[in-house]
């Protein structure tokens, strides 16, 4: 089999039987898939199933892996993501095995995705079910949102630096998604911001503190709010928001939670 990879293209004779996911939304994909018993390595930040820390080796996190432990689980291949893990893991990586590096920005990249799990891990037909039950779940949200106020929002990651999500991130997609306008949309990836200097305007509408990566915290809203006196601030799932895969399969019922709250 042949699967086109950002630089390159994987092949294999037969399916890959040792996999080592260095990307946590993957590690739940790859579960999701049926593929438990393939998996033999995963990060610590591989939360979700709980049981995949529990049961699987884990080998650093995304941007600081243990190279040696790797190598001792003789891997077929190494799951990998463009944003999450560093060009440097990536070459090491791939001197022990092939890599396979995912890049995305859309949900058509995640529907890609699981198609070509489907295909490398011989799970055609439960990836083309996932992918069936994302578009069904797409279109509805599509449907539900469609005649949503459109909203004026700041999607907060970090703190020390103060950061946002900007364009060209799967976050922000899936913010335009919701109808839910991003005042960095002109910035790429992950700007830093000053408070003092954030744009404020009578028309800004929400605050969003993302769960991660950075855990922020009422103290931290109120910061923030000192600066943005007429927008209301709101925890939000991080996972819902940036996770791709199977994560999906949850988000846009907890999308439609949110807008109900939030009118």
């Amino acid at each position: 089999m042949q699967i086109e990879e950002i630089d390159y293209t994987l092949n294999f004779k037969r399916p890959p039987k040792r996999i080592i996911s260095l990307v946590p939304s993957q590690t739940e994909l790859l579960f999701d898939l049926g593929l438990e018993d393939k998996i033999v390595g995963v990060t610590k930040f591989c939360v979700h199933p709980y049981r995949a820390r529990q049961r699987k080796t884990i080998v650093g996190g995304t941007k600081n892996i243990k190279v040696q432990k790797i190598i001792d689980l003789n891997p077929d291949i190494i799951l990998c993501n463009k944003e999450e893990n560093t060009k440097d893991i990536v070459e090491v990586c791939s001197q022990i095995c092939p890599v396979h590096v995912s890049e995305i920005y859309t949900i058509g990249d995640t529907l890609k995705l699981i198609q070509e799990y489907g295909n490398l891990f011989d799970k055609q037909d439960e990836a083309s079910t996932m992918v069936d039950t994302l578009k069904f779940k797409i279109k509805d949200f599509q449907s539900y949102v469609k005649d949503k106020k459109p909203l004026k929002i700041v999607y907060f990651i970090w703190r020390n630096p103060w950061m946002v999500a900007g364009h060209t991130t799967f976050t922000h997609h899936l913010l335009e998604m919701n109808k839910y306008q991003n005042i960095y949309q002109s910035r790429e990836r992950y700007p830093k911001v000053e408070l003092k200097k954030i744009k404020i305007e009578s028309d800004l509408d929400l605050i969003f503190l993302s769960s991660e990566p950075y855990p922020f915290k009422k103290e931290h809203a109120l910061e923030i709010n000192r600066f943005t006196p007429y927008a209301t601030t709101v925890f939000v799932d991080g996972e819902m928001f940036s996770w791709y895969g199977s994560r999906l399969l949850k988000a846009f019922n907890y999308f439609k939670e949110l807008r109900e709250r939030l009118g």
